[in-house]
């Protein structure tokens, strides 16, 4: 059996999590039951942000809530000081009734209605993560009504085939998500984005997919990325962040 963090096998020969017995928490909570190792979530947060100091980048360490959407656990990614992604106007009611400053918060998704960005804008949150063109229409016209303004990502397809399961990739030519990076689509985004009074564009996002094992695919994303990046530096006037 392996096992991480505080789980253990204890003595009586059953699997012990945080020093409680789990036949314990099953016999008062009762089964299924999802059990979260609390030291060792805030072991991993931990790690990630000291390999971005180790190496003298500046860096936001996001959760993505739509892991596990919980107060107690979007209170824990606080404590913690990681920035949080959400995926819908669920995850990001939990994460204001959390109390998570709202300058951390990037809201994802290629399908947001105009109600849940209506209640981004609304709320202040950090970004958002830009999807589609119809997308950046709604933002504009949502920001006029409110008077609000908004710093957004544009979603990227680089053209790069993830070694997962064919169903989670993500990053593909023919992804549904995003603005492709080879066939004009990110820089008719990013021209869009640039005529806009209310939305500013804080530089691009990718996503290549999910359950990766092999680093590779994300090499070669950020290789296409950066070398986007520098076609752009002279023709678009914003600075990447």
């Amino acid at each position: 059996m392996f096992l991480h963090g505080t789980s253990r096998q204890n003595q009586h020969g059953h699997l012990e999590i945080g020093g409680v017995d789990a036949l314990y928490l099953a016999e008062k909570y009762g089964t299924p039951l999802y059990v979260y190792d609390v030291a060792l979530i805030r072991e991993r947060a931990k790690s990630f942000k000291q390999a971005f100091i180790s190496a003298g980048l500046k860096a936001q360490v996001a959760y993505a809530s739509k892991a596990f959407s919980s107060v107690a656990m979007i209170q824990l990614a606080e404590e913690e000081g990681l920035s949080l992604d959400v995926v819908s106007g669920g995850e990001l009611y939990t994460a204001v009734a959390a109390g998570f400053p709202a300058e951390r918060i990037h809201f994802h998704g290629n399908n947001k209605s105009r109600e849940e960005l209506r209640m981004a804008l609304e709320h202040r949150i950090g970004c958002i993560v830009v999807d589609n063109f119809y997308e950046i229409a709604l933002l504009e016209d949502l920001c006029k009504e409110t008077g609000h303004s908004i710093d957004v990502l544009l979603r990227i397809t680089p053209g790069v085939e993830a070694h997962t399961h064919d169903y989670i990739t993500t990053g593909q030519e023919d992804s549904k998500f995003g603005f492709d990076l080879h066939n004009g689509q990110t820089e008719r985004a990013i021209e869009q984005v640039l005529q806009s009074e209310h939305i500013q564009l804080l530089g691009v996002h990718c996503h290549i997919g999910s359950q990766i094992f092999d680093t590779a695919g994300f090499v070669l994303a950020a290789e296409k990325i950066f070398k986007k990046l520098d076609e752009w530096r002279d023709s678009y006037p914003f600075v990447s962040k």
